[in-house]
């Protein structure tokens, strides 16, 4: 009898140490639901004292995991390994998750706190009456420079980057569609071009800028900028906000010809196991203070107008990042070019990075 009992007794504790290594397993995976919500973000870009803030309100565990391009965050929602409930695609690719039945529809009713977002930035056209997706940051794409190393040089144009004085002095993102968007600007084209002589008129100029290039790098543009190993770069505008707070030599600005207007949006994935712990967690991110602490922190401009409120006076009218009504009619949202058009484009980005100096 005491064997039969020591016997179902080690069932009972295996199972028990089955169950607990499978849920531990689940958590780290990023499985959710319940208590636990799982949100895929940009890396760097949430202040972690708000998500500290939004467990201990909530009494809703986060698990946080980062990615690095719009790429493979998507690639790994459609895969579904992994129950993500909150992403921040990027406005383009917001538009591609839709149209592959990747995202679930919102409730507005479930985020009061959307009244918060200015109307510039509501029903745009990569998501019509934002059915699937709401506000994160918004920002530009132009051109960092160092006013010391440059004392002679006035940096207003795309085409000033071509002036054969830039020797080996220009850093760019590694990024098709920053670049090649760089390239047909130039020619006074649209961001959004596909027709193949206008890009290869586009790749054409580029090559012409080799020389000028000292390197094409990731994230590293930041640091290298900061510490003057180039005198100017092609960036987003919040990573010219963080350079320019770490050398007081540079300035930013968007190119009259125009630029990318870009946005990143909270949505709701497929994979969702919390939908109702993601609206709590997208209102919580809408709320005007805890919008201006984010901002604070990334460093991206906010779309949250009453966030606008609590933060300084200098960075809110400072129209370097929060451009005049004026010069955003320029700028112009990335469109999904559909896969043949892309596959064009970063063929020709990469032609481009293998072309001699």
């Amino acid at each position: 009898m005491n064997k039969i009992l020591r016997f179902f007794l080690i069932i009972v504790v295996s199972s028990g140490i089955l169950l607990y290594a499978i849920s531990s397993l689940n958590t780290s995976q990023g499985y959710s639901g319940g208590n636990t919500l799982t949100v895929y973000n940009w890396g760097d870009y949430i202040d972690e004292d708000l998500i500290a803030q939004f467990e201990k309100e909530t009494g809703i565990k986060v698990i946080y995991e980062t990615f690095d391009s719009n790429e493979a965050m998507m690639t790994k929602i459609q895969q579904g390994g992994t129950n993500y409930d909150v992403a921040v695609p990027s406005e383009y690719t917001i538009e591609k998750m839709i149209q592959a039945n990747l995202l679930i529809p919102l409730d507005h009713s479930k985020l009061p706190n959307l009244k918060n977002i200015d109307q510039r930035f509501m029903d745009l056209s990569f998501d019509p009456k934002n059915k699937y997706s709401v506000p994160y940051f918004w920002g530009t794409v132009g051109i960092v420079y160092n006013r010391k190393l440059l004392p002679d040089k006035e940096i207003t144009s795309w085409n000033d980057l071509w002036n054969p004085d830039l020797k080996n002095q220009i850093l760019l993102i590694d990024g098709a569609r920053e670049v090649m968007g760089m390239g047909l600007n130039s020619l006074g084209y649209s961001l959004n071009d596909t027709n193949k002589k206008h890009l290869a008129e586009a790749k054409e100029k580029l090559d012409l800028l080799t020389p000028n290039v000292k390197a094409i790098v990731g994230d590293e543009i930041k640091m290298l900028m900061a510490n003057e190993e180039a005198s100017i770069g092609l960036v987003w505008s919040g990573d010219a906000s963080e350079i320019m707070s770490e050398n007081e030599d540079l300035d930013y600005v968007v190119p009259k010809e125009g630029s990318n207007l870009w946005f990143d949006n909270m949505v709701i994935p497929k994979t969702a196991k919390n939908v109702e712990g993601a609206h709590q967690f997208i209102n919580f991110m809408l709320n005007a203070k805890v919008a201006a602490k984010n901002t604070d922190y990334v460093g991206y401009s906010t779309p949250n107008k009453q966030a606008l409120k609590y933060l300084d006076e200098e960075v809110v009218n400072d129209e370097r990042f929060y451009p005049s009504p004026e010069l955003t009619k320029k700028l112009e949202v990335y469109e999904n070019l559909g896969k043949r058009n892309l596959s064009l484009y970063n063929e020709l980005f990469l032609q481009f990075k293998m072309h001699p100096k």
